[in-house]
């Protein structure tokens, strides 16, 4: 087998051993965790083999949604055990190195960057809140009406509903947003995901992340959002490491782009 190192995580760190509390953790394909230190960091990494996991491999394999999911829960599981410890900061999946030299290089190169980064969320975790449009009440129609008249009332009284609701749904998403943006110390929208990746019938209205320092106030900020918005339907998850706030870039803006990590 040709190794390379599979980067979970970046921490601070004075020396090249592993945490104990990383002493029972599995890395991709349940192979041992350990770190590679450098300029006060510490990269958590396991081992991986680069004929799965080398470039032209990694292109194929991030094609089979069965392989992407079993490899993007170890890595999440790596990088959850880690943050239980202290302050880390996500990679981006499938970031492999070939060898300690590569990852000590990228650590002395990106120091500042992690260092900054690390400053931002260090006691803070992220919370995602997606918001929902509620279905829209069925429209009545006259009584009176004829089968086939009473069919074309309704179905245009229910579209003209269904966009009314849409409207004020995303209006009252923009609302909650800036609520708990205001609260966070930093927050970004994602992209709502496809009903399809929901499993709900309703739209997406609002998928935000929001780096706060205290759970139970977040959370009750939550709760106080959904009860002056009864078009939405809030769903809170969390607390998850920062992989929404993993970038160099200090941000407390709104921004619609995908999450950043460190690149190699």
């Amino acid at each position: 087998m040709t190794d390379g190192l599979w980067l979970h995580a970046v921490a601070r760190g004075p020396g090249p051993t592993a945490p104990a509390g990383l002493a029972d953790v599995t890395g991709i394909g349940g192979e041992a965790v350990r770190t590679v230190a450098a300029a006060g960091l510490l990269a958590v990494v396991s081992p991986v083999d680069l004929a799965e996991f080398g470039e032209a491999a990694l292109r194929r394999n991030l094609e089979n949604l069965a392989w992407l999911e079993g490899v993007a829960r170890s890595h999440h599981a790596v990088v959850a055990a880690a943050g239980r410890l202290g302050a880390v900061v996500p990679a981006t999946l499938a970031t492999v190195y070939r060898d300690d030299d590569g990852v000590r290089a990228m650590l002395q190169e990106r120091h500042g960057d992690f260092e900054a980064v690390l400053e931002r969320i260090e006691g803070r975790a992220e919370w995602g809140v997606k918001a929902y449009a509620e279905p829209a009440p069925a429209p009545s129609v006259a009584a009176d009406a004829r089968p086939g008249v009473a069919y074309l009332q309704r179905r245009r009284a229910q579209l003209t509903a269904d966009d009314e609701r849409l409207r004020r749904a995303r209006e009252g998403a923009e609302e909650v947003h800036a609520a708990l943006a205001g609260g966070a110390v930093a927050a970004r929208r994602h992209p709502p995901q496809d009903r399809r990746l929901t499993g709900r019938g309703e739209p997406m209205v609002l998928n935000g992340a929001y780096l706060v320092a205290g759970g139970v106030a977040f959370g009750e900020a939550v709760d106080a959002q959904a009860e002056r918005h009864p078009e939405l339907h809030l769903e809170l998850t969390g607390p998850w490491p920062p992989y929404s706030f993993a970038s160099a870039e200090d941000e407390h803006e709104t921004r619609d782009e995908d999450q950043e990590a460190p690149a190699p």
